[in-house]
């Protein structure tokens, strides 16, 4: 069971270095995001913490998001890749983990695997920002689309896993991908690759602080300590396995605020200590 927020102590408050976060849901409200997100992300960036949102979303929003927020890299397409601003010369680097001609080669059985969805999943319809992938198939259950069920969302994880891929669902989509990747293994690669940060190390995984909301934030919310669920992670409380750490009072982009500002108040009392 999770506690509230104000169960993370202040000491380990203090030692929080960077915030990863996913984005739908967390830092969304509404599926818009919301000034008091993006305040929230400007001020742990002000302070000085590393800023790493990770996502589901497409590589074309992905761009753009790390062209504009205030963010250090983001992690998309569930793992697929990392895109950042280099810190030196300002521009755009974009990270693949698989290389180019593989991800195209993927393309054949992806068609293949949609065209089983329509056809068996009445309501299941190809997500809006399918033109703007790179690595992953993404079928929309509630964003353009009515809500389908539970049980015609299991179904088309089902159909994802039988053709060998990795599948997993978030509040809009259904996403599946064929790669050795995932939200988690991606984060780790870059948190150590890019930023000196070896997870595998739990003292220096308990310096980073994770900001979640749904199902496929689950891996996350178990491995990283300070795991915090915004309070709109109660809509998916029976399919976690390890609920987060904490809970914000409030949902999405104000709990993530919440969740920021409960860092930042700490490290801002022991600098005048």
């Amino acid at each position: 069971m999770s506690a509230g927020l104000d169960a993370f102590s202040v000491d380990d408050r203090r030692a929080v270095r960077g915030i990863i976060t996913d984005v739908d849901g967390t830092l969304t409200t509404g599926g818009r995001i919301t000034s008091t997100a993006l305040a929230a992300l400007e001020r742990a960036q002000a302070a000085g913490l590393t800023v790493i949102a990770v996502t589901g979303a497409a590589a074309g929003t992905c761009d753009a998001m790390a062209r504009t927020w205030p963010v250090d890299a983001v992690i998309g397409e569930s793992g697929g890749f990392v895109f950042r601003l280099h810190p030196e010369t300002g521009r755009m680097v974009h990270l693949h983990i698989l290389a180019r001609d593989e991800r195209r080669g993927h393309w054949t059985e992806y068609e293949k695997v949609l065209e089983k969805i329509v056809a068996e999943v009445p309501g299941a319809a190809l997500a809006a920002d399918q033109a703007y992938r790179e690595t992953d198939l993404a079928i929309d259950h509630a964003q353009d689309v009515a809500p389908l069920a539970p049980e015609a969302i299991g179904k088309i994880v089902a159909i994802m896993e039988a053709a060998g891929m990795t599948a997993t669902w978030s509040n809009i989509h259904v996403n599946g991908w064929l790669g050795p990747y995932d939200k988690l293994t991606t984060t780790c690669l870059v948190l150590r690759e890019l930023y000196r940060a070896d997870v595998s190390d739990r003292a220096e995984r308990a310096r980073w602080m994770f900001v979640g909301d749904s199902r496929n934030d689950a891996p996350l919310f178990e491995f990283f300590p300070h795991s915090v669920g915004v309070a709109n992670v109660a809509d998916f409380a029976d399919h976690l396995k390890v609920p987060p750490a904490y809970v914000t009072p409030s949902p999405s982009g104000a709990g993530f605020a919440e969740a920021v500002d409960a860092v930042l108040a700490a490290q801002s009392s022991a600098a005048t200590e």
